[in-house]
């Protein structure tokens, strides 16, 4: 398997509509796994004892502290670990060129020899992205849609429609997880079935996803990360964003994982 074959195992298992899960954990999940402190800022990142001079915008400003929100370190290692059918794991890459390479041998290690439900975090973006434009999005039109999603987002400008959404506020991975609760009673109230549910929630997406393909796996769950800001309102922060939206080259969009 590599990076085009599970990108297309996935939108296989969407048209089809044979339930799953996705989840995502990058380069901020693995240190928030590994218990360092992690501010994302206005004017800078530190990242353990890191400090890097570049900064986020301020829905996407987070603040982790290790020994404070220990009980986030412990759910994402549960939601990384965590094994059953068609639950895949995006994570370290198997042939890993991309920044969190150095984390590979520490990841392998904590996923297990069992890997074949393992996948590229970044499987719905890069090179992969104009792929996710042209089948994904028009392939949600077929579906009964739920967003997660921030606050300030602008749902109307969506190319789907959708049926219910939640939203996150600010430093959402410590201070949303209600939503675990709201969205378990939500679907039993329901009784969703065949629903796809959307997740753009930073590391929350991770535990929610984790506790609600747990709870009920007659549903889809997936980490779509950044993928709809543009459709949505939200900045284009991601290089990748700004090139494919604006017409613009960038190494991203020609780069593979696998």
């Amino acid at each position: 398997m590599d990076f085009k074959t599970d990108f297309y195992n996935l939108l296989h298992k969407l048209q089809n509509k044979e339930n799953f899960a996705f989840t995502r954990f990058s380069d901020g999940e693995i240190a928030i796994m590994q218990g360092k402190l992690l501010i994302l800022g206005e004017k800078r990142v530190i990242l353990g004892e890191a400090v890097y001079n570049f900064g986020y915008s301020e829905n996407d400003h987070k603040e982790f502290d290790p020994v404070r929100d220990k009980f986030l370190t412990d759910k994402l290692l549960e939601a990384y670990k965590f094994k059953k059918e068609n639950y895949f794991v995006g994570g370290i890459c198997r042939n890993c060129t991309c920044a969190s390479k150095e984390f590979k041998p520490w990841m392998r290690d904590l996923y297990g020899p069992d890997d074949r439900q393992a996948m590229s975090a970044n499987l719905l973006v890069n090179s992969n992205y104009p792929m996710f434009i042209n089948h994904f999005i028009p392939e949600f039109k077929n579906h009964n849609i739920v967003m997660i999603c921030n606050e300030n987002a602008d749902l109307d400008k969506l190319p789907f429609e959708i049926i219910k959404d939640f939203r996150v506020g600010k430093n959402c991975i410590i201070n949303d997880h209600q939503l675990v609760d709201e969205i378990k009673n939500y679907i039993d109230e329901n009784k969703l079935e065949d629903c796809v549910f959307l997740f753009s929630a930073s590391s929350l997406s991770e535990v929610l996803i984790y506790e609600l393909y747990k709870h009920n796996d007659k549903n889809t769950y997936i980490d779509i990360g950044t993928t709809l800001h543009p459709y949505m309102g939200m900045e284009l922060a991601r290089d990748y964003l700004k090139a494919y939206h604006n017409g613009m080259f960038h190494e991203d969009l020609i780069k593979s994982c696998s």
